[in-house]
């Protein structure tokens, strides 16, 4: 299996997408400057204590309050809140190590017993706001590294049950247990199976100091108040996902590629030279093709192979997915044989759609009937299959008796949503319909305002493959009139992410520009 990554910067927005053997399985879409992000630690306060969940409401900054439950409060919260006391007090933060750590809460505790009303506390976002929800907070903070997560104020070391050689896990945790400080605990990635001391002591030190100046900011932040935030979100991907299957990191930004490259040497020296700087005229993911399987693989139905297809559904309470033999171009011996190939088929197309679209929650998805037990369990074992190599935290079930499906799936983050419905080219979705024949004066007014009042001398007008070609189009084509009229620094780009009848101008800098 070979990989590639592919890193879509806008000012507005940033795009990863992640193909397997040329097949998207992943995307995200962010905003740059997004907040409360997983990871992103903060100094916030409490607003309300809630005795009947035995949980806490904390504003950090957030529109509505965080949630902060009992049992997300971690055994050393006193420790913590200590620490936390200490450092915002003007007096300096003393080392951790030097720190006396104090009693664990009482794991069947109350909430009312360790928080009060008004209280500041150190928080971590582990769960991003999701529809009508705040952020889902934990106080047991962590610094994830490439091969190790830092723990501070614990003296546990754990080994990832992914490593499965009972030796490797012993000797990972006695040289970890060797090499940490007093009062850090451990948390040792699959990614480390193999990692020599060295290694493994160079990213602890490093986390370490990453959490020390964390802490210098205690004292000048005020709550509610972001103390550090997440390394960049594409770095934070290529920590958690980078492997040796990876063969090529394109990306579209000159900072973003200095960063990324510097990352791969930095956890892969020799092969920075996979991360590629793209330069082109068409945009990157048109360029791959990859807008195209965007387009393909959203929305309601989504078809899979010869003639099948799924039904994805939404609600607020779970994801309903019904599979359809459809018309099929092929069948097998009996209607019995026909479903089990159908089912099959679609339990790797499901897999790859709960990844690309970030479902979480509850999954229920309704097979086509099979009467054979048999062929019900190589459809259970074929699902968990297609689903190993997903990293988020899942639990999948056998079919039912109706022959649903039960899937969970650990959800931090807003399901991933795009478009794939288009407005009318005739009206733009307005019900208002003009002259397409004067489409083109259309564009060229917004040239002409863009060149003459804004004094652009060069800019890339964005329109749809099909207009590319009419406005390419003979000799002198409507382009080179343009250009003629206004410049050669005007470049005309197709892309398949735009509308029919949809255009849009770029600047130098690679901002849209707003035209009345």
């Amino acid at each position: 299996m070979s990989a590639e990554l592919f890193i879509d910067v806008t000012p507005k927005e940033l795009t990863i997408a992640l193909l397997e053997n040329r097949r998207l399985v992943e995307l995200r879409k962010e905003q740059s400057n997004v907040q409360f992000a997983v990871g992103d630690i903060y100094l916030g306060k409490v607003k309300k204590i809630m005795p009947g969940l035995n949980a806490a409401f904390v504003d950090v900054g957030y529109e509505k309050d965080a949630f902060l439950h009992y049992l997300d409060l971690g055994p050393q919260f006193r420790s913590l809140q200590k620490y936390v006391n200490t450092a915002s007090a003007k007096k300096g933060v003393i080392a951790l190590h030097k720190l006396k750590p104090e009693n664990d809460i009482n794991k069947n505790g109350t909430i009312s017993e360790v928080l009060s009303s008004g209280q500041e506390v150190l928080v971590q976002v582990a769960k991003e706001p999701i529809s009508t929800k705040g952020p889902r907070l934990t106080s047991e903070i962590s610094i994830a590294g490439r091969n190790l997560i830092l723990i501070p104020f614990s003296d546990r070391v754990s080994v990832s049950q992914k490593i499965e050689k009972p030796e490797e896990r012993s000797r990972l945790k006695r040289l970890l247990l060797s090499i940490k400080p007093k009062n850090y605990g451990v948390i040792v990635r699959t990614v480390a199976e193999g990692k020599r001391v060295a290694e493994l002591d160079k990213e602890l030190r490093t986390l370490v100091k990453r959490w020390e100046e964390s802490a210098l900011k205690l004292k000048d932040t005020k709550a509610p108040g972001l103390v550090v935030g997440e390394i960049g979100r594409t770095t934070a991907f290529l920590r958690d996902l980078f492997n040796p299957t990876f063969h090529a990191i394109y990306v579209n930004d000159d900072d973003a590629y200095r960063e990324m490259r510097d990352y791969v040497e930095l956890i892969a020296p020799g092969r920075e030279k996979i991360v590629k700087l793209h330069s082109g005229n068409v945009p990157l993911f048109d360029q791959f093709g990859i807008e195209k399987q965007i387009k393909a693989s959203f929305g309601k139905t989504v078809s899979f192979k010869s003639g099948a297809y799924l039904i994805i559904e939404h609600t607020e309470a779970l994801h309903v997915i019904d599979v359809n033999s459809g018309n099929r171009s092929k069948s097998a011996a009996n209607q019995e044989s026909n479903a089990l190939e159908v089912n099959i088929a679609a339990a790797d197309e499901i897999a790859r759609q709960l990844r690309m679209r970030d479902m979480g929650g509850i999954i229920v998805v309704d097979f086509i009937d099979m009467q054979d037990p048999d062929h019900r369990q190589k459809v259970f074992e074929k699902m968990k299959e297609a689903m190993a190599t997903d990293r988020t935290k899942h639990n999948i079930l056998p079919l039912s008796k109706f022959g649903l499906m039960q899937i969970t799936r650990q959800r931090v983050r807003p399901e991933m949503h795009i478009e794939t419905a288009e407005k009318c080219p005739s009206c733009l979705g307005t019900g208002v319909i003009g002259p397409s024949i004067l489409f083109n004066d259309k564009i060229e007014h917004n040239i002409r305002l863009a060149v003459q009042q804004l004094k652009l001398k060069k800019l890339t007008l964005w329109v749809h493959p099909f207009l590319y070609a009419y406005l390419k189009k003979g000799f002198p084509s409507t382009i080179l009139k343009w250009r003629w009229k206004y410049g050669f620094g005007i470049r005309v780009v197709p892309s398949d992410s735009l509308a029919f009848l949809e255009f849009k101008i770029i600047d130098h800098k690679n901002k849209k520009v707003d035209l009345v």
